[in-house]
């Protein structure tokens, strides 16, 4: 599924429609350089799933969480990851994955360890604010921008 967006705050409002739709134990795996807007879609996720809007980019502390009595948010930046044994150093496989939901920036560099069902998202900047962003989720989420 490709979706265009033509400002932050329509990406945020798509990825809050995303947001809405996620349940404990989805991962989603961002494609995407540097600026993109993994943040900014991020941002939109939480507000989905009710944890509001205060999030930032995880780049030096590896991973932010988002909190409510429900549902937490563990957003991801393995940048600087490079190997299992780095994986390993943050604390990713102690994460309690299968009751919350998780937001991994540069997933690229731990493909080989996401689980099957991993939800896809490129994000691809068009300008200076407009973003194709491609969902690839087997048609899960279709009928959210129908």
């Amino acid at each position: 599924m490709k979706i265009i967006t033509h400002s932050a705050e329509e990406t945020i409002n798509a990825a809050a429609k995303l947001g809405a739709l996620l349940k404990p134990g989805d991962v989603i795996a961002y494609k995407g350089g540097l600026g993109a807007g993994k943040t900014t879609f991020t941002r939109g996720l939480a507000i989905g799933l009710g944890l509001g809007d205060n999030v930032t980019s995880p780049t030096f502390a590896l991973v932010n969480e988002y909190r409510s009595e429900k549902i937490t948010l563990y957003h991801f930046d393995m940048y600087r990851i490079e190997t299992e044994d780095d994986l390993e150093s943050t604390g990713f496989y102690d994460y309690p994955f299968d009751e919350n939901v998780a937001a991994i920036e540069w997933s690229e560099n731990i493909a080989e360890f996401l689980p099957e069902h991993t939800v896809y998202i490129t994000i691809n900047p068009m300008g200076s604010s407009d973003r194709e962003i491609i969902i690839e989720d087997g048609g899960r989420f279709a009928a959210a921008w129908n």
